[in-house]
């Protein structure tokens, strides 16, 4: 059996036309080789997997034997891994080698692979080198951590910043390669390695070889994506269209599937996040440019993104977004994910509501109807005004019947105390409308009527505002302007959370709309509830008799 080599060294460039995603820097090295106007020193600095040491590799090659001759001059680059070479002695080592010029070629290079490993005292030995080595001589440095580097060394460099390569181009050389050593593929299964490998080459061509192996030389979208423990892109525009389709049902049948193939909600939420991401993007032609797929599954995205809002996108990149933090303190994990997408599902209603029960307008009308046709029979006429007054305060409150009736809703259960209050709430609110002029009133009728509402919270056991509304008397400052002091920020607070229940209870039982009521906290009551120290109380006690410091000299007393 022949040993197998991995594509990353079977396939590494030979040439600067064959490196993959590094054009601009490729070109100017070219350039520099044809003009004579190479650097004695170099660092190459970018992310793992991207060509640090092939361009180097090249570049050593191409300097000796020239851009078109074939002879090879290896013995020439020397390379040193700086990750298990970085003291001083290794580089007093180098310092003395670099002293013997070559016996052939032009050129002796040095490639230090991962320079940033090299210590401080280390570098510092090598600075003088670097700065004037002999002629003949070429440092290649190569790091992926540019910012570990110490700027002495690094202003004695021409830095070389090389990029993530683009899914589009690993895809495309994953394609060259498999039609190179004949592999069946689809391009979406290529895709997935490409978007897996996230920028770098290196790492697409090892997961590229470990797909060869597990898919039998045949290498599809479903058996990549299962063998990555991924989910595919398809997944995340299905879901997507039964969200805009309005289809919960779905939706949980699903998650369901993507749960029981092994994949992990968290999984899903992170997908469909950067999946409405695109979308979003994918909303101006100008901005698709952005998204790194190929041209088939950028204009997938297109159509789709063109059946849904910017609001609505904008709110489901929110929810995800929400869903993703709360994931690992839930102790429900699947169900926060499914009441997430149903969250998302619901901006799609535009509007619409599902009415279990019969609500307010449908029981006001409803009972419109009924006095309507009961005055009717007596051959009344009823026109709107006359409705007004029929529509009072005693049919009002028998609507909380109606509510009992209609629902079924016991009048214990937590629902039917909330209908009650809202009924409570709507009574007062239509009752101040009615009033068609306001009448005045002085302290007198005010503190009776604030009494009123004080009592009305003792029944309902709201013992905090009533302690409140008891605390001081409110005072008319003018017609309809009422002014009430607290003691204390905390109580101004609490009272206006029922500012407004307490307006229209003043407005409904004096008949006057335009009541105002102003809140205001005394500071001279602050100060007498202020809370004091240890230290200070010791120090008032001092005042007021000075025996205490010798009493608490004799006994060793602590504040």
């Amino acid at each position: 059996m022949n040993q197998f080599k991995v594509s990353a060294l079977k396939f590494r460039p030979k040439e600067f036309e064959d490196v993959v995603g590094q054009k601009s820097i490729t070109d100017t090295l070219k350039k520099s080789i044809q003009t004579n106007q190479l650097p004695q020193a170099l660092l190459f600095c970018g992310p793992r997997g991207v060509g640090k040491t092939t361009c180097a590799r090249i570049l050593s090659r191409k300097i000796n034997t020239g851009i078109n001759t074939s002879n090879d001059f290896s013995y020439n680059v020397f390379e040193l891994d700086a990750a298990s070479n970085n003291s001083v002695e290794d580089i007093r080592k180098l310092n003395d080698q670099v002293r013997i010029p070559p016996q052939t070629g032009s050129y002796k290079v040095y490639i230090i692979d991962e320079a940033h490993m090299l210590s401080t005292s280390a570098f510092n030995a090598f600075l003088k080198t670097l700065e004037e080595p002999p002629k003949y001589v070429v440092f290649i440095l190569a790091t992926t951590e540019k910012n570990k580097i110490i700027p002495t060394i690094l202003s004695r460099c021409q830095i070389f910043e090389f990029k993530r390569i683009s899914s589009m181009d690993i895809k495309n050389y994953l394609i060259k390669i498999s039609k190179e050593i004949e592999i069946k593929y689809e391009e979406n299964a290529l895709q997935i390695i490409a978007e897996k490998a996230d920028g770098a080459l290196r790492d697409a061509l090892s997961i590229f070889d470990q797909m060869c192996s597990f898919c039998e030389l045949n290498l599809t979208e479903e058996s990549v994506s299962k063998n990555l423990n991924l989910l595919s892109r398809s997944i995340y525009i299905e879901i997507t269209d039964k969200i805009i389709s309005k289809n919960i049902p779905e939706i949980l049948i699903r998650i369901n599937e993507v749960i029981k193939n092994g994949f992990d909600p968290h999984d899903l939420i992170i997908g469909l996040s950067s999946h409405f991401r695109n979308l979003l993007i994918s909303k101006d032609l100008e901005t698709t440019k952005l998204i790194d797929v190929d041209q088939n599954t950028r204009q997938i995205l297109v159509e789709q993104a063109s059946k849904i809002d910017v609001e609505i996108l904008i709110k489901s990149l929110d929810l995800t977004n929400e869903c993703e933090l709360n994931y690992k303190n839930s102790n429900n994990k699947r169900l926060l994910v499914e009441l997430t997408l149903m969250k998302v599902t619901s901006l799609h209603f535009n509007g619409e509501k599902k009415k279990l029960i019969p609500t307010i307008n449908y029981i006001n009308q409803s009972k419109s109807e009924k006095v309507i046709e009961k005055y009717q029979k007596k051959d009344i006429v009823i026109d709107e005004n006359n409705f007004r007054k029929l529509n009072t305060e005693e049919n009002l409150i028998k609507k909380e019947d109606l509510i009992k009736k209609s629902t079924g809703i016991s009048s214990l259960s937590i629902s039917s105390i909330k209908e009650k209050k809202e009924w409570k709430n709507k009574k007062i609110n239509t009752l101040s409308f009615e009033k068609e002029k306001d009448e005045k009133f002085d302290e007198k009728d005010l503190l009776n009527i604030w009494e009123q509402f004080y009592k009305l919270k003792k029944i309902n056991k709201q013992e905090n505002i009533a302690s409140i509304l008891k605390i001081n008397k409110p005072k008319l400052i003018t017609n309809n302007f009422i002014e009430f002091v607290v003691p204390s920020e905390i109580n101004k607070v609490e009272l206006e959370k029922e500012l407004f229940e307490l307006l229209d209870f003043l407005k409904l039982k004096l008949n006057n709309s335009m009541i105002k009521i102003k809140i205001i906290v005394n500071k001279l009551d602050q100060k007498k509830s202020f809370i004091y120290t240890n230290e200070e109380k010791f120090k008032k006690f001092v005042k007021s008799n000075s025996y205490i410091i010798k009493l608490k000299e004799e006994f060793g007393l602590e504040l």
